[in-house]
């Protein structure tokens, strides 16, 4: 009977060694780094690729020529997704294929159209995100102007896994005008993997770039008025080269178009942002310390013959007057916007966001709306509404524009 027993035991000690040997083998499995999702992004300039990984990756990549093509390995991960059905048609990208070529590697390969520059940057987990791995495609030609995109808040760059090309740091000249024409830059913010706020149904992303295409559209329906979008589809954009855009197109006016979100989802009401004190100097400190290829600001101050504390007077002249004719526009549409709806704060606010920054472009930032709260999201869903927006921009654009040292007879 003791035998028995000894054996009973020695039987069940081994099964319950085997149980949790099992449980641990398929925990580790479960636990396995997965790749979970692939997205696509078609900017102008580039394609930007990005991946969602549960763990912060080690990879290695090499490319194959006849076709052309570009591997992506991964070891130690493997895959929860499949590649995407349809890869929308690209400058650069034919498709992508994803596959295992042994048990622990995932494998990446994009299929191109010509012979490419691509950079690869590690995102590290912010909320709403996990790990993402990043593939931006330039053509190689133009590899030597890659920016390696600054993000906002839901986006950032670092860590750097490969660095990008350096950007040759030339201020950009404004480009010159042959009439009077005002040129107002109207700005979509976020976009691509940058969602910005989220609602209920709806992306800040989407409805920034709806209202600035509707102020487009009006804009350039006024007599002496013309209006460029730096954003015009669903992709990401860095911020620096958002304002970059607007002064090579000699942008007189800059709109930054956004919809607020809140923890409280009864906050409601516009805004609209001009520049701080505190922003606009951390900016001329920027400025100063490229001195030497800031000669070509619109507003005539040119800095790079200059000794360091003439120039700081004359760059901190010209954020001085930008600056307080921005707190004017920005003034002035808050006005039209008090005329359609509430307004969350009755007075013009300031903050230091980079898109404000120009030294020469009077620029400010409208939020739109809480997307946040259910009723302004219907709101910004509904085409009356934000036609309503955009013309209350225009308005205050022209009446700003009327008052200022910028009127002009053509102007109607």
């Amino acid at each position: 009977m003791t035998e028995r027993r000894l054996l009973f035991k020695l039987v069940t000690s081994i099964w319950l060694s085997f149980s949790m040997l099992v449980l641990i083998l398929v925990t580790q499995i479960a636990e396995a780094a997965r790749l979970n999702d692939i997205r696509v992004w078609h900017a102008p300039d580039k394609t930007r690729i990005v991946m969602d990984l549960d763990q912060a990756p080690k990879f290695k990549h090499f490319y194959l020529a006849n076709p052309a093509r570009f591997v992506l390995d991964i070891p130690g991960f493997g895959l929860s997704t499949r590649a995407p059905d349809k890869v929308k048609s690209g400058p650069y990208l034919k498709g992508i294929r994803i596959g295992q070529p042994d048990a622990n590697t995932a494998r990446i390969v994009l299929d191109l159209k010509e012979d490419v520059k691509i950079n690869t940057l590690l995102l590290v987990p912010v909320p709403g995100y996990g790990h993402r791995l990043v593939l931006d495609i330039y053509p190689k030609t133009l590899a030597k102007r890659a920016v390696s995109s600054q993000a906002t808040g839901q986006v950032p760059d670092k860590p750097r896994v490969d660095s990008a090309p350096k950007q040759i740091s030339k201020i950009p000249r404004p480009a010159k005008k042959t009439d009077d024409t005002f040129i107002i830059a109207i700005d979509a913010g976020h976009g691509g993997e940058d969602t910005g706020a989220r609602g209920r149904r709806t992306r800040e992303k989407t409805i920034a770039l709806q209202i600035a295409k509707r102020l487009q559209k009006k804009i350039n329906a006024q007599k002496g008025m013309k209006a460029i979008l730096t954003r015009k589809g669903d992709y990401f954009l860095s911020l620096r080269d958002r304002t970059r855009i607007a002064r090579e197109e000699g942008a007189d006016l800059f709109v930054s178009v956004h919809a607020d979100a809140f923890k409280n989802s009864k906050a409601r009401g516009s805004s609209v942002y001009a520049l701080s004190l505190s922003g606009a100097s951390s900016e001329t400190a920027r400025w100063l310390a490229d001195k030497e290829n800031s000669a070509d600001l619109a507003g005539g101050v040119n800095i790079s013959e200059r000794d360091d504390s003439v120039a700081k007077v004359l760059l901190s002249l010209s954020m001085g007057s930008t600056q307080h004719e921005s707190i004017l526009f920005a003034s002035s549409v808050l006005i039209e916007l008090k005329k359609i709806g509430k307004v969350h704060k009755s007075t013009v606010e300031k903050a230091g966001f980079v898109v404000l920054k120009s030294p020469d472009i009077p620029s400010i930032l409208v939020e739109t709306a809480y997307i946040t709260n259910r009723t302004e999201e219907k709101l910004l869903q509904s085409a009356s509404h934000q036609e309503k927006l955009a013309n209350a921009i225009l308005i205050g654009a022209k009446k700003y524009l009327k008052d200022s040292n910028y009127h002009t007879a053509k102007i109607n």
